[in-house]
This record gives structure tokens, sequence and C-alpha cells, in this order.
């Protein structure tokens, strides 16, 4: 029943204003719903989409929440750091990044940062 649905994810914020900020000056987004004040509407690519909304719950997931899939992790790391934007670094069994970038055992690359509300959000970029 929902295989053939679209999806999309949903984000905390603690500070709504602080999050619109964040995803335009690092991010490049703007939400389609400008002028709302308690949630903030997000479309990317391939009519996927997010959405933001104000809770005091933001920050505490300690996993990644959303990701995006890039053609090249390295060129959007490197672009993404140009406006500011600080990666994650790991060093876990089975899971090590070396300047902000993993490589999986299958050649997959991933990154992971933090947005302006705690949320661990990555980019991925499949063989």
């Amino acid at each position: 029943m929902l295989k053939d649905q679209q999806v999309g994810a949903v984000l905390p914020a603690q500070d709504i204003a602080r999050a619109r900020a964040y995803y335009s000056e690092k991010l490049g987004l703007e939400p389609e719903n400008p002028d709302a004040n308690d949630n903030l509407q997000y479309r990317c690519g391939n009519g996927t989409g997010f959405f933001i909304y104000q809770t005091s719950n933001a920050g505490t997931a300690k996993n990644t929440q959303i990701g995006w899939m890039v053609d090249d992790v390295a060129a959007t790391v490197a672009e993404l750091r140009d406006k500011g934007v600080k990666f994650e670094d790991y060093d876990f069994p089975g899971l090590k990044t070396e300047n902000g970038i993993a490589t999986m055992p299958d050649g997959e690359k991933a990154a992971w940062f933090l947005d302006s509300e705690g949320n661990i959000l990555s980019l991925n970029q499949g063989i």
C-alpha cells in the first residue's frame, strides 16, 4: 500500500528562525511556505521534501535523520565547508571517516553534519 507513495522526512527545531537561516545560508534551501512561523516545508530533487517543525525535543536524536544522495560526496563536502558547514568525524568499528568522509566496504561514500538544531544530516554517494 505505501511502497509506491512519496515519502518525506520530518525534522525538529527548537528555534524555527535559526533553522530557516541555517538551511538558507548554509545549504541554499528556501522554504515553500516563507510566511509560516512554526514550520518550514522544503522541496528537493524528484519531488522529495522535508518538513521542519518547532519543538523543544530538537537535537535529542543520536541517529541520522535525513540524507541527500549526491553525485560526488567530496565535492559537496568541500562546497558546504566553504559555507561554514562542519562535518563530523567518526571512528567506530566498521566506520571511520577521513577528512569527514567515510568509504563503506562496498565503495559507497558518506559524510555527516549537524544542522543548527543538532539534527544529524548526511550526504551519500553510491557506487
